[in-house]
């Protein structure tokens, strides 16, 4: 069967893997080179536990002060507001406990083996040593504020998560490196992280055309039908043959739905990072501010700092600003790092997110067609996310049943006035 995935990033690339090793005949269509979207500048994370939820019980009254402190992990473009404002009433809505416990579920059996499946195709791309499995580490200023998060710690607890909590002696053991202002930590086995997210997926590319994929630099813009059977996807370049096809072009996935007749509330978390050439202390594993809402990672490039997340859509130029604030939170963080604004060991970035409102990705057939999938709106868990998501989407043209229960990730959930 001919395949056409449209979009290279992290999900793409493993779809495109998987129905390689299918035996179909598949070609990857992005306008862009491999993994220069969200998947180039992520932190790296390959986390069984993310399963947490990101609107969760509680965060209303805490908006206004995210939006307010300069620092603050959030922030609102106001010209943007009106847009943002369904999805934003979405999100709340998404944040009740008991469907916030559903949702858990469905990310744990999403992500419960992400090192491991991630993994397996970089060991076919011969780039399994980009991949770590030295834990995460999650810290607070205070024992309230991780008090704050208790539901979040049960959800773990329910989904089996392992996990160690460790006070301010035991923090200074695990990493040295860490300012004292932080009195208590969580620390997770089981956790990796990838040194180079975008060397690893351009790496599963290139065995991808290796094993006979193909990759083509153009813009898919809609479908091809003859009557109700689909027969290609329509791009720049033309219309490219196929018998089916995969809709995972990240935050530009929302319009190619529509033309399916699929109207899902996807928008973009404009995320950004900082990198920092020989810093002047590199913890060991990647390590999140609970507070802050961001996270650093030891990379091949040097320390990477990212996280927050602001709304002002697909086209907005980058608020360099964000990337800075970044900066002085991760000298909080680790008090040896000394760079300033401008240093030439400074390189920032800035990509978006595809997120949907309840924190769950999309992933099932369209509308119009059994043979249009949809993979996309992973937030915060794209990369740890990805091989499974490939791996699902394989299964479903090939008519086999899922490996983990999708039905929570359908596009069909929003259809409800309530979702």
């Amino acid at each position: 069967m001919k395949v056409v995935v449209i979009g290279g990033g992290a999900i793409g690339v493993s779809a495109a893997s998987w129905l390689l090793r299918d035996g179909h005949e598949v070609t990857i269509l992005d306008p862009d080179p491999i993994a220069e979207g969200a998947s180039f500048g992520n932190a790296g994370c390959l986390n069984p536990s993310s399963v947490v939820p990101m609107s969760m019980p509680g965060n209303l009254p805490k908006i206004p002060g995210w939006l307010l402190d300069p620092l603050g992990p959030l922030s609102i473009r106001w010209r943007y507001l009106p847009q943002i404002t369904p999805w934003l009433i979405r999100f709340l809505q998404a944040g009740t406990p008991a469907r916030v416990r559903d949702q858990s579920a469905a990310l744990r059996g999403l992500l419960h083996d992400s090192v491991e499946l991630t993994m397996e195709l970089a060991r076919n791309a011969g780039a399994q040593d980009l991949i770590r499995r030295q834990g995460h580490l999650v810290v607070y200023r205070s024992q309230q504020a991780f008090d704050g998060d208790a539901m979040g710690w049960q959800l773990r607890r329910d989904a089996g998560i392992a996990f160690t909590v460790l006070h301010q002696e035991e923090l200074r053991q695990l990493e040295p490196s860490l300012s004292r202002d932080y009195r208590i930590g969580v620390f997770f086995p089981d956790n990796g992280h990838t040194t180079n997210p975008n060397r690893l997926i351009n790496a599963m590319a290139e065995a991808f055309q290796r094993d006979g994929g193909t990759i083509l630099r153009a813009k898919a813009t809609g479908f091809a039908f003859d009557g109700e059977t689909f027969c290609g996807v329509q791009s720049s370049h033309g219309v490219i043959g196929a018998e089916a096809a995969v809709v995972a072009a990240g935050a530009y996935s929302k319009a190619l739905a529509s033309q399916l007749g699929d109207t899902l509330p996807l928008d973009t978390e404009r995320g950004y990072h900082v990198v920092i050439q020989a810093p002047e202390a590199t913890p060991r594993l990647p390590i999140m501010d609970a507070e802050g809402k961001f996270v650093a990672t030891p990379m091949e490039a040097g320390l990477r700092l990212a996280g927050t997340v602001e709304f002002a859509g697909l086209t907005a130029n980058p608020d360099w600003r964000r990337a800075d604030k970044l900066l002085t939170l991760g000298g909080r963080l680790f008090p040896a790092l000394s760079p300033q604004y401008g240093d030439q060991r400074l390189t920032r970035w800035m990509g978006r997110r595809p997120s949907m409102p309840d924190s769950l990705p999309v992933i099932g057939l369209s509308d119009r067609s059994n043979r249009i999938a949809y993979a996309f709106g992973h937030g915060h868990i794209g990369l740890a996310a990805s091989a499974r998501t490939g791996l699902l989407v394989s299964e479903l043209l090939g008519g086999r049943t899922p490996s983990v229960p999708i039905t929570a990730f359908s596009p069909r959930r929003f259809r409800h006035g309530d979702r």
